[in-house]
């Protein structure tokens, strides 16, 4: 271990991971021979290999596209560091399993931890445990319902992809404050589908517009041709749709290409490469889609790792990584389309 279990517990439980005394004693970045300001570490001494560091993983099944991008992209961070070892549970849709598996990883005393919690209020308790334990918690995307849960919280922004959908689709509605604009959305009890569609009516405010027909889905290729059928049938004129998730998208456009409908354009979400290449053909009603990074727990191996070894981001002059990390939700077009498909995720 890099440190003794009581040393990194009275770090966490201070307010931080890290102490400002060991990172100057440990990295020369905030000196003027290697930085025009004092600050953290640098990104060669971020890349340089250091102490090996264990960091357990753990995340729901891989029953989707995006969460199967997830895994994925998390191990295959790890692997290109000589210095971690990454120990990655099943992943599982069973939060009391999930739970025993942090357990587990506490036992073993793991440095550190990145979680993706199939329920961030039933994996709070543990994972406050893990803390007071003094192992570093990264919670990627679904957050905890406490702050004390986690050293870095990393997430997508939900609301903000419901934002940038209703704002590209007012630059091209704008004008027509008589447009019919219809919102299939995923599943409506989860907070990310609330703050999604809270965003996208948010944004359509601003042009004068609001969503005239709403379905929500599953996030499954069925779901998505199954309620868009039913939309479809009750609303025989639209101009715009934007459908939450690109996975369920698959079936929201078969279903679409059943009716006969093309009078309308569509905005998809998530950023999957199967919908960037729709879009790149523009053959289809598919105009554009909104990224939720599928990088998430990817960052946060990079984040456990920084912690763990008394590292911080080298952009920043902060000495320590962050607390909260929200990434940006952009609109992938034809336009920009090439530049987002080489990390696109698959359907």
């Amino acid at each position: 271990m890099l440190a003794t279990r009581m040393s990194r517990k009275l770090l966490i439980t201070a307010g931080a991971s890290l102490a400002v005394a060991g990172l100057l004693a440990g990295c020369t970045a905030g000196t003027a021979e290697n930085n025009t300001t004092t600050g953290g570490t640098s990104s060669e001494e971020n890349e340089a290999t250091g102490d090996t560091i264990t960091i357990g993983f753990s995340g729901p099944a891989a029953d989707h596209g995006w969460l199967g991008a997830i895994n994925s992209a998390a191990i295959s961070e790890a692997e290109k560091y000589e210095d971690i070892n990454l120990v990655v549970a099943e992943g599982t849709n069973d939060a009391n399993l999930q739970i025993s598996q942090v357990e587990t990883f506490i036992n073993d005393g793991v440095d550190a931890i990145v979680l993706l919690p199939t329920d961030g209020a039933a994996l709070t308790e543990v994972a406050i445990k893990a803390m007071e334990a003094g192992i570093p918690v990264i919670n990627v995307d679904r957050e905890f319902s406490s702050t004390f849960a986690a050293r870095v919280t990393i997430l997508g922004d939900n609301y903000g992809m419901g934002v940038s959908a209703g704002t590209y689709i007012c630059e091209q509605l704008g004008d027509n404050p008589d447009a019919v604009v219809a919102e299939i959305a995923g599943i409506d009890s989860l907070p990310l589908t609330q703050a999604r569609s809270e965003g996208f009516a948010t944004a359509l405010e601003t042009c004068g517009l609001e969503v005239s027909n709403r379905v929500a889905a599953d996030f499954t290729i069925q779901g998505g041709e199954a309620v868009t059928s039913q939309l479809l049938s009750a609303a025989p004129q639209i101009d715009a749709i934007w459908n939450h998730d690109d996975d369920q998208g698959i079936g929201v456009l078969a279903a679409i290409a059943a009716a006969d409908r093309d009078e309308f354009f569509m905005v998809g979400g998530a950023g999957s490469a199967n919908a960037m290449r729709e879009i790149q053909s523009g053959e289809g009603v598919l105009q554009a889609t909104v990224i939720y990074p599928s990088t998430q727990a990817a960052d946060g191996i990079r984040l456990a790792r920084l912690i763990a070894q008394g590292k911080s981001l080298s952009d920043i002059v902060e000495v320590e990584v962050p607390k909260r990390i929200v990434l940006n939700a952009p609109v992938v077009t034809s336009e920009n389309v090439e530049e987002y498909l080489p990390t696109a995720f698959e359907s």
